[in-house]
């Protein structure tokens, strides 16, 4: 996969992430994106180290788009444990 398959991989997982965890977080799109693209490696590397399950090559693989869903809220729920969920301080 190339680079501008990468940053596609990850604005669609970390939308998906936070449309499954709504909260006002900060960012925007970028951080939506840096959260995706983040969380595809976190969840790529747990898919290897942990279920032996080599990452795919191909962009439509849906064991692709599961561990990089998965590990983009991994990482959206590890945030808001270290730095809270901005929703609660209004």
């Amino acid at each position: 996969m190339g680079i501008v398959s990468w940053l596609v991989l990850g604005l669609i997982a970390g939308v998906i992430a936070k449309v499954l965890l709504p909260g006002r977080d900060p960012g925007g799109i970028v951080g939506t994106t840096l959260i995706g693209i983040v969380g595809s490696f976190i969840g790529g590397w747990l898919s290897t180290k942990f279920l032996h399950r080599p990452i795919p090559k191909d962009f439509g693989e849906p064991s692709m788009w599961i561990a990089s869903i998965a590990g983009a809220l991994v990482l959206l729920i590890a945030y808001r444990l270290l730095f809270g969920n901005s929703r609660d301080r209004r």
